[in-house]
């Protein structure tokens, strides 16, 4: 078993700490935020700052495919207004050209949101298209998309929402999703037990393709099965509970790929991550 457990860490300071905070909690993978995720714009990474990263990255030993980096919050590809939807996928482009310059080779993102204002399908659409008119303009870097937990005008709550936008998408080889086991829980998709594990991604794969899976999110959750709302907890803390993470370690097609946590207690994080690689059976 490969397995590339870590965190969404802190990039503070700059985003060559991002490398050495995963260090500190045994992290063989991480997330992080290539700018401020609160703000639109953000200074060029200048050549020095872009160093200091591939240097920290290399000391650590953590490959940069075990990285997921991840966009802003603020953006939305589906958005219904047109005006707000060129400067989403302005900031989107920004994005993946920033993940080009670390020599990054993914970006995890939250397809977007319909905000009751036009039909899932044709927002979809928006997001398809946002996806494409990037693909044309960038080179290197898939774009990941996250299922949500459906929350309010979220989509890619279902396994359909993101077949949908791989099915439109230009080129096939540069996208990919990134499953959340909370947002997957509360979206009405059972883990907890090896049936419902197996019944799961059996659907999943079916339904979208395991080729496509091109990182995790390993995060327990506070809302129940099919809630549709979006609350992480600490592993085994929530209402998924252990044994669905458990069988995530020892099922081969995890291996290499990012798993990241993002519970909501940074300071066990470093305790996650070992219990995790303390379930892999021998």
């Amino acid at each position: 078993m490969s397995k590339y457990v870590g965190a969404h860490v802190s990039a503070s300071g700059g985003v060559f700490n991002a490398p050495l905070n995963a260090k500190e909690i045994g992290a063989k993978a991480f997330a992080l935020f290539t700018k401020n995720q609160r703000q639109w714009k953000a200074k060029p990474l200048d050549d020095k700052t872009i160093a200091k990263f591939k240097d920290n990255l290399e000391a650590v030993g953590i490959s940069p495919k075990q990285v997921l980096p991840h966009d802003s919050y603020l953006i939305n590809l589906g958005h219904p207004e047109e005006e707000k939807r060129q400067k989403s996928l302005d900031a989107f482009i920004d994005e993946v050209r920033r993940c080009e310059q670390l020599g990054l080779d993914k970006l995890n993102f939250h397809p977007g949101s319909h905000l009751k204002k036009i039909s899932e399908e044709a927002c979809l659409d928006l997001i398809a298209d946002a996806m494409n008119k990037t693909l044309e303009v960038t080179e290197n870097v898939t774009l990941v998309i996250e299922n949500t937990a459906g929350q309010g005008s979220n989509l890619g709550y279902k396994f359909e929402h993101l077949a949908y936008l791989i099915d439109r998408s230009i080129d096939k080889s540069r996208v990919g999703v990134c499953i959340d086991t909370c947002h997957m829980f509360t979206a009405g998709y059972d883990i907890r037990t090896k049936e419902a594990y197996d019944a799961t991604w059996q659907t999943f794969d079916e339904v979208v393709g395991f080729k496509y899976l091109k990182g995790m999110h390993i995060n327990d959750s506070k809302p129940d099965l099919g809630s549709r709302v979006d609350r992480h907890h600490s592993l085994g803390k929530g209402k998924i509970g252990l044994d669905a993470f458990r069988f995530i370690m020892n099922d081969p097609r995890m291996d290499d790929i990012p798993l990241v946590l993002e519970t909501i207690d940074e300071s066990i994080w470093a305790e996650e991550i070992a219990l995790l690689y303390g379930m892999i059976a021998s």
